[in-house]
């Protein structure tokens, strides 16, 4: 075992929900990134924290790729590579871990929390890596903070990859004495943390905490005062178990554009009991600002039609956007699963009628997308050059991840990322 730092340079049926819309599952070949690519925003939130990946040089090749890297630059991130000896059982890879581990440590004393995160190959050769966790945090905790997760992308799709690293942090979490508290849940940019933070502040919401936070180091208070806000939609396992240490779920839109932003605020203001009047008064400066900026988007978006393929988990809340807010018509919303209780404000939001689909078939659902033609496609890498090749519009679904799309200041953005390669198609059929 080798560390290898990176450099940052088939039948169907049909399932009635609560809501006038039924949901298509389908079950066959799918087409997603692994819960590794997870690590290429979370390095960058939790400045003390370090990803050391147990697994292959293609896990290696597939987080630089993904990271977009520069050959000078020092990431928090790396690949303890696995080798045939590892592979084969005539190397003890504990042995190695453990003399990886040491070699990174002493090289990388800025180092807060490290985690092992395990691949499809480390777990295939079915090595330890919680009991390796525990292991070594018996020899460097408290300077150093030793936690686990799998990326691995065995039945997940890869924002999977940020719930099992929250989850793998909310065990460890500092018990509050009831007192209340807001928890913001999921991944966030540092300048949409602060946007929200501030409005937060307005309104006199607090405390605030967001998970994960900027410094691992920093872990939230929880206890049964804590009620949790949803920034991600992809987080089922992690807040099921901050709702087991005793928190409460506050359901709610995600904060996508001027309408989810808005009832997502002011889901937390009604927890604390914010009169109308003082909330109002207090989005309306952001919320006229984004009506403005999204207006010259919603007339290029107005009339065109959606497809998206499942791949983020993203899927739902940004159908409900365009739909709502830009006047586009969805023609299919895929979503890689849907967990209701994270997703049911948004579906009772989707037009009646949408075709909701769970899971993938890709070939089924490539035929569907070739017969409607949609304005635009909103697809995994894979699908989206051999559709742009058949003259289709396309979005990367996993762009969408990567980019402060959250919030009122960041809701022409997230229509421009839309509207984008509509104008570009336009130019090149010109």
């Amino acid at each position: 075992m080798a560390l290898e730092p990176c450099t940052e340079v088939p039948a169907t049926n049909i399932k009635k929900s609560n809501t006038d819309l039924s949901v298509l599952k389908e079950r066959g070949q799918r087409e997603v990134f692994c819960g590794l690519t997870g690590i290429v925003w979370l390095h960058r939130k939790m400045q003390d924290a370090f990803f050391l990946v147990v697994g292959s040089r293609t896990c290696a090749h597939l987080i630089q790729s993904a990271a977009g890297v520069m050959i000078f630059a020092e990431p928090r991130f790396g690949t303890a590579i696995l080798g045939e000896r590892d592979l084969a059982g005539l190397a003890d890879a504990n042995e190695e871990l453990d003399r990886v581990v040491d070699q990174l440590l002493e090289r990388r004393p800025d180092i807060g929390t490290l985690f092992l995160v395990g691949s499809c190959p480390s777990e295939v050769i079915k090595l330890d890596l919680a009991k390796a966790a525990e292991r070594l945090n018996h020899r460097f905790f408290p300077k150093v903070r030793i936690l686990n997760y799998s990326g691995s992308g065995i039945e997940t799709t890869f924002t999977q990859g940020e719930d099992a690293c929250l989850g793998s942090m909310v065990p460890v979490l500092p018990h509050s004495q009831d007192e209340p508290s807001l928890m913001v849940v999921g991944s966030l940019a540092d300048v949409v943390e602060d946007q929200f933070q501030r409005l937060f502040d307005k309104l006199g919401i607090g405390p605030v905490y967001f998970f994960p936070p900027r410094r691992a180091a920093q872990l939230p208070p929880i206890g049964k005062g804590t009620k949790l806000l949803l920034a991600q939609p992809f987080l089922s396992d992690t807040v099921r178990s901050l709702i087991s240490r005793g928190a409460t779920l506050l359901p709610s839109p995600y904060p996508f554009g001027i309408e989810g932003t808005t009832a997502w605020l002011k889901t937390a203001a009604d927890a604390w009991n914010i009169d109308h009047e003082r909330f109002e008064e207090a989005i309306a400066p952001q919320v006229n600002r984004a009506k403005i900026a999204l207006e010259r988007y919603r007339q290029a978006l107005t009339g065109r039609k959606a497809f998206l393929f499942p791949d983020s988990q993203l899927e739902i809340p940004l159908a409900r956007f365009l739909s709502r807010e830009c006047g586009m018509e969805l023609v299919e919303v895929g979503t890689p699963y849907i967990d209701r209780l994270l997703m049911d404000t948004e579906i009772n939001l989707l037009p009646v009628g949408t075709a909701l689909s769970e899971g993938q078939d890709v070939e089924k659902q490539l035929d569907r997308c070739r017969e409607a033609r949609p304005d635009i496609t909103v697809c995994g890498l894979g699908l989206a050059n051999p559709l742009e090749a058949e003259g289709m519009a396309t979005k990367w679904s996993i762009e969408l991840v990567f980019s402060p799309i959250h919030g009122y200041d960041q809701a022409a953005d997230l229509a421009e990322l839309f509207a984008r390669p509509l104008e570009r198609r336009r130019r090149l059929t010109v």
